[in-house]
């Protein structure tokens, strides 16, 4: 079996446990609905314990324990006290999150689901006496008062209000996505004061794509997907002709695929249904090149085939792949250079794709990316050594 196509033991021993389905309380459905897990555990023996960093541009956060633990997470809270955490990032005890914490989105979580979800954690969940970790933020960056002025400019605490003349469906679609989902918190571009530059549809900015941690969450808008290809893409991580990796896999890993179908069906019907905007050339055309097309040839046509189209529902299409003709290559670029693994999910077990850094130098890996971005009819932009190398060290410094 190639290397791009063998099954890493990890990935099947991670997958063994989410096959096994259970039936889900109310909140623990929220709970997934929300990426909770994903964020505030760091290692999978002790659930939502926190510890997980986040590096932003002043320094690591990192997310802290929400078990029901009375002295390290949350179980002195009260109802109101967890709604206020959830809606305008202050906690119990006066003190402001940083918004790395998607209250931002949160705010919009109707108030069922808010004590569902308290009423999972505090009932649900055990609790871990794991102390927090200090942000690595330096003084006077560090200090919390001013994000209260930062709420004031960019937080909007509004409960999600349906659209008039929207289907049922659209606007579940709409309350998932802005809401628990969080989705605008990765795909759609921060300004300068780090905050999402949309919250919604009505600005066509909202979900148009954004740099994420040296990756790339790309533009999902309109009828860049169908809406067959964002169920599965969602629900198993690949769809007839893509595959997910990156960050975005580990969204499906602890979150996505144990949305119901329903839900699945209504975040397809909203996303197709935004209005695409145009996409603006901003650098020259790619070209394929004579070495590009052997290294092709060498590493990636086993897998990938001479035509490009990979193999339906396991390894994707390179044909008017988002990922290959994406402005920014970093997602791209990673996977070549490091390799990525597709999701672990109930039936569908992870596969790995080695990295190619450790043999290719930044030219031959740019003319690499120049000849997918020019070939079986792709007319993607070029890339130079620089972005490679780049992208090489900002991996290097994770």
């Amino acid at each position: 079996m190639s290397r791009a196509l063998s099954l890493t033991a990890s990935a099947l021993l991670l997958a063994l446990p989410a096959l096994a389905a259970h039936a889900m309380s109310a909140g623990e459905y929220v709970a997934k609905l929300g990426d909770c897990a994903a964020c505030h555990t760091s290692e999978t023996s002790k659930p939502l314990a926190g510890g997980k960093g986040f590096p932003t541009p002043i320094g690591t956060v990192f997310a802290t324990n929400i078990t029901p633990d009375k002295t390290h997470g949350i179980g002195n809270y009260s109802l109101p006290e967890f709604i206020k955490v959830m809606r305008e990032g202050v906690a119990r005890d006066g003190h402001r999150l940083y918004p790395a914490m998607p209250y931002t989105a949160y705010a919009k979580m109707s108030d069922k689901d808010l004590e569902d979800l308290y009423h999972y954690l505090m009932k649900e969940v055990q609790p871990l006496a794991i102390a927090n970790k200090e942000s690595d933020i330096p003084w006077p960056l560090n200090m919390r008062w001013p994000l209260m002025g930062w709420n004031w400019i960019y937080h909007d605490d509004s409960r999600f209000t349906p659209v008039a003349g929207k289907s049922e469906e659209w606007n579940r679609g709409a309350y998932l996505v802005q809401g628990a989902g969080h989705c605008g918190s990765c795909h759609t571009p921060r300004g300068l004061g780090m905050q999402e530059k949309a919250l919604t549809e009505a600005d066509p900015v909202y979900l148009s794509g954004a740099a994420l941690d040296g990756w790339y969450a790309p533009d999902i808008r309109g009828s860049r997907y169908s809406k067959q290809a964002l169920i599965d893409l969602l629900k198993t991580g690949r769809s007839q002709h893509q595959a997910v990796a990156g960050p975005m896999a580990e969204v499906i890993t602890h979150s996505s695929q144990y949305f119901s179908d329903a839900d699945l069906a209504s975040i397809a019907t909203y996303l197709t249904d935004l209005k695409d905007e145009p996409s603006v050339a901003k650098g020259a055309r790619a070209y394929a090149s004579a070495g590009g097309k052997a290294d092709y040839a060498m590493y990636c046509s086993t897998c990938h085939g001479v035509d490009g189209k990979g193999n339906d529902h396991v390894i994707p299409s390179l044909v008017n792949n988002r990922t290959v003709l994406a402005d920014d290559p970093a997602s791209l670029l990673n996977v070549l250079l490091h390799g990525a693994e597709t999701p672990i999910t109930r039936g569908h077990l992870g596969y790995h794709m080695p990295g190619y850094g450790w043999t290719m130098d930044d030219e031959r890996i740019a003319e690499l990316v120049n000849t997918l971005r020019a070939s079986w009819g792709n007319e993607g932009q070029a890339i130079k050594a620089a972005a490679v190398k780049a992208q090489r060290e900002l991996h290097g410094k994770e």
